[in-house]
């Protein structure tokens, strides 16, 4: 059973050890940002230059000013131009959401170092599948918060028919509080949906090929969050409150110098608060990483994880691999080879001087082989060449002579 940890400061150590991932996101997101507000900001300082209105920001700010000169922007071939610059900002912005935030869970998950290189290779290991993440996303905002947000809407007008003043307010502040809570329930959600994508991404199926299906996600990243829907929803809001309200600050204090001589210190306060914002999210990631940890995605039977050493903890595996086929009990078929030569032996004895201890350099073949064998040690004459049967005892002549001598 893995021990339970804080995944509120746990999250906030996944994050900082791995902050180059965040540095990385934040340097695009900025290059982004000044790549495509270059022609906003030529038609804004034409505008000024040349217009009256630009004297009402000498003093003080005035909104109505922001908001003529983009109407006249709008009106010209000029603002053709910056619209569609503005919606090319918005698919190169996907396009890095899609290579990079892949790439920053999978260092979350496996310990990895954040290097660019790293994280643009995992980002295409998983964009096409972010990619259909994200329209399941949109396909499920669309069926749940569009009827919440036309009963939001009705909410308002009943509101506006019978209330007025602060009361009207917080009525219509209300319903729009539950609509955002419900965006930001199902935001948690399909954000454990692409944790546990690239967790299993991890793994292999048995045809070797990396887990891709996305299906597999949404029952455990379910199960996960109504299991821990207290702890994990209300760390998602309270840092989703903080980073807004830090934009909230900061924005206010970059509109407040908008009339001074010097822009630089308006930028550095702009984008402070968008970096707060920014390490809020990330933070978030992982918050949702440590949670995902502690309640690792259970393997199928169809796969397996491909470098064990990756996790903190070892992946649980409910595996039903068949153990390799044993080798069948039959004797060994020992080939015997044949010496037409008796006197040569093939196999020497063992621990004999044919075979010693010690491998001695190969003996050198006689030049000239034996023509004949030869002839076998017998302890008694061959009967067959010598006529003599070795069994019968020799007869000893009688001597019938008198006197007891042989006759000559």
């Amino acid at each position: 059973m893995p021990r339970t940890r804080n995944i509120f400061f746990h999250g906030l150590g996944i994050t900082l050890r791995r902050f180059p991932a965040f540095l990385w996101t934040y340097i695009f997101n900025l290059g982004l940002a000044l790549i495509f507000c270059l022609p906003l900001y030529r038609q804004l300082s034409e505008l000024m230059s040349h217009s009256l209105a630009s004297q009402r920001l000498s003093s003080g700010f005035d909104v109505s000013v922001v908001l003529g000169a983009l109407t006249r922007i709008r009106g010209d071939h000029a603002g053709e131009m910056t619209a569609l610059t503005s919606h090319g900002s918005i698919f190169a912005y996907l396009l890095i959401y899609f290579l990079l935030v892949p790439g920053t869970l999978f260092s979350y998950i496996a310990r990895k170092p954040a290097k660019l290189s790293s994280l643009f290779y995992q980002g295409m290991l998983h964009f096409w599948r972010f990619v259909r993440i994200t329209l399941l996303a949109l396909l499920a905002g669309l069926l749940i918060l569009g009827p919440l947000s036309m009963v939001q809407r009705r909410w308002a007008d009943f509101v506006d028919d019978r209330f007025v003043g602060r009361a009207s307010l917080l009525f219509t502040l209300a319903g729009l509080l539950i609509v955002l809570l419900f965006a930001s329930l199902l935001r948690l959600y399909f954000d454990l949906v692409e944790v546990y994508t690239v967790q299993l991404g991890t793994h292999r199926r048995l045809s070797g090929r990396l887990d891709q299906r996305v299906r597999r996600t949404l029952g455990p990243s379910l199960r996960l969050l109504r299991s821990n829907l207290f702890r994990a929803w209300s760390t998602f809001l309270l840092l989703a409150i903080a980073g807004s309200t830090i934009v909230f600050f900061t924005s206010r204090i970059a509109m407040h110098m908008l009339a001074q001589s010097h822009v630089w210190p308006m930028f550095l306060i702009a984008q402070l608060g968008l970096f707060g914002m920014l390490f809020m999210r990330f933070w978030q990631r992982g918050v949702e990483t440590s949670l995902v940890l502690q309640h690792p995605i259970t393997t199928h039977e169809d796969s397996f994880p491909a470098n064990e050493a990756a996790y903190s903890r070892p992946t649980p595996i409910a595996t039903k691999v068949p153990p390799p086929a044993s080798e069948p009990d039959h004797p060994r078929h020992i080939h015997v080879m044949s010496n037409p030569d008796p006197l040569v032996p093939i196999y020497p004895a063992p621990l004999s001087p044919d075979d010693p201890l010690v491998a001695d350099m190969p003996a050198l073949p006689d030049p000239i082989p034996n023509p004949e064998p030869a002839a076998p040690s017998l302890d008694q004459p061959d009967p067959g060449v010598f006529h003599h049967d070795p069994a019968r005892p020799a007869e000893v002549p009688r001597n019938d002579t008198p006197g007891g001598r042989t006759p000559l």
